[in-house]
């Protein structure tokens, strides 16, 4: 299945397994170091993955603040057009920890920092124990890791004072049929807890399912998730609005569907597919009342707003919440800091563009950072903004 259009890029990684040992639990009230506005981009190096800080003045502008490598390489997957690793969710900041959480696809790792400010120090890498890790998503002191090679699988973590302590028994098969780098049409999108923490969500592409896994109160998942076909084609991304219903961006058609997420793990439609009008909307993270899609096909940014009974909307008729900018090509991922600014990488163009947000949804360009790695053999992928 043909999802993005694009260049062909097929590129071999051989992917290392590190394991280093970790102990020192945070526990709820440890104090953590913590961010202060800032932006951290994942460049995803195939040489060496290198995380990009960017301070974030109160106008929501950008100056660059330093780079750290993360100790692993980058990747790229089969035939990707524009987005190496075809996720949402490879660089994850957790605010309760203080530390940032990214993938090394091409090294099979994870990298944490403590986050002090703009600084990353403490650098901490453990094995995926998969192939080809792509997403991130955390819960509490938990945290799982998507592994997008092979037949796929989840792994969870406990994060600690000092990085993440690998969670014994909680490996699971997704069973897919992926070779080590998987072909980005046919690895699974995201993984992401619900808010409640009593599910694990993930999105498989060409397979067109949602998998959700319960989480029992040791933090593993059930041996095998509840499995509910996408209502709309291609599912990729994933987010959740305030009353815990999970939306799903679906790549095929620009599609967006809400649903309700049972306790069980399975799932109920609370509004059909709504579409964009605009070309392979993949990305989609919540921002206060509004919700923000990022149009890979047509570099274009689409606005959604959730009303009071639960009914998404399109923020205006044209279904582009900024105006496109020639600058701003390849749109990927996207990240939200403090639901006033939105932060979208431009693959194709190597630059990031901040927004801020206004009262009727709309996106003013406040910021754009350029001279970031552009997609080629690779190109970067991950966000995260506080």
């Amino acid at each position: 299945m043909t999802v993005l259009g694009g260049g062909t890029v097929a590129v071999a990684a051989v992917v290392a397994t590190v394991d280093v040992a970790s102990a020192g639990q945070v526990s709820p009230t440890a104090t953590a170091p913590k961010a202060d506005h800032a932006v951290f981009v994942q460049g995803n190096g195939l040489a060496g993955n290198i995380i990009h800080v960017f301070r974030r003045g109160d106008d929501g502008k950008l100056t660059a603040a330093g780079e750290y490598a993360t100790g692993g390489r980058g990747g790229d997957q089969v035939d990707a057009p524009t987005d190496s690793l075809a996720s949402q969710g490879s660089l994850v900041y957790d605010r309760r920890s203080g530390r940032l959480l990214a993938v090394n696809a091409g090294s099979g790792t994870l990298t944490s920092f403590a986050v002090h400010g703009q600084k990353l120090t403490d650098r901490q890498t453990v094995s995926a124990r998969g192939q080809f890790p792509a997403g991130i998503a955390v819960s509490g002191d938990l945290a799982y890791v998507l592994n997008a090679g092979g037949a796929g699988s989840v792994q969870g973590y406990r994060i600690t004072s000092k990085g993440l302590k690998p969670l014994s028994g909680s490996n699971r098969s997704l069973g897919l049929k992926n070779g080590s780098v998987p072909l980005f049409s046919s690895s699974p999108g995201q993984v992401a807890f619900t808010p409640d923490g009593r599910n694990l969500v993930v999105t498989t592409k060409s397979a067109n399912t949602i998998e959700v896994f319960p989480v029992g109160r040791d933090g593993r998942p059930a041996a095998k998730p509840v499995v509910t076909r996408s209502a709309g084609m291609v599912p990729f991304a994933v987010t959740f609005d305030k009353a815990g219903r999970m939306l799903v961006a679906e790549a095929a058609k620009s599609t967006v569907t809400t649903y309700r997420v049972r306790q069980n793990g399975a799932l109920d439609i609370a509004q059909k597919p709504l579409p964009n009008g605009q070309d392979t909307l993949c990305w989609l993270e919540r921002a206060g009342d509004f919700f923000y899609g990022g149009n890979t096909g047509n570099s274009t940014v689409t606005g959604y707003r959730m009303d009071p009974h639960g009914r998404l909307a399109l923020t205006n008729e044209a279904g582009i919440a900024t105006a496109p900018s020639g600058t701003s090509q390849g749109v990927i991922d996207i990240a939200v800091a403090e639901d006033r600014f939105v932060y979208v990488q431009n693959a194709t163009s190597g630059t990031v563009d901040g927004f801020s947000v206004g009262r009727n949804g709309a996106l003013t360009k406040v910021t754009t950072v350029t001279g970031l790695p552009a997609f080629a053999e690779s190109g970067m992928e991950g966000i995260a903004a506080v």
